[in-house]
């Protein structure tokens, strides 16, 4: 970069300025990519046959929501130790049971 070019930048949505490459810089960094025997150019084809990671996606799957809870609840549930949140909408669901 000279010193009268002016660098090109974005912002993102989060206000972090992002400066983009030179066309020179661009190019050394494809040169670089082409050159690596290990490198693979991912084609439409790839993506298309690319697994999605992750937990497989449920049929009948939880929802986020935000709910308030009095301190005497989430500290008996909390102190039950790891999976207190699945412990928690075990015991709705068996609430709900018991009303019908």
């Amino acid at each position: 970069m000279t010193a009268k070019s002016k660098p090109i930048s974005l912002t993102s949505k989060t206000g972090r300025r992002i400066i983009l490459p030179t066309a020179q810089e661009d190019a050394a960094i494809n040169a670089g990519i082409a050159s690596d025997a290990d490198t693979v150019e991912l084609t439409e084809e790839w993506f298309a046959k690319a697994k999605r990671g992750g937990r497989p996606l449920s049929d009948n799957p939880k929802q986020l929501r935000s709910i308030r809870f009095s301190p005497e609840v989430l500290d008996y549930f909390r102190s039950t130790g790891k999976g207190w949140q699945t412990r928690v909408d075990a015991a709705l669901k068996e609430w709900i049971a018991a009303q019908k």
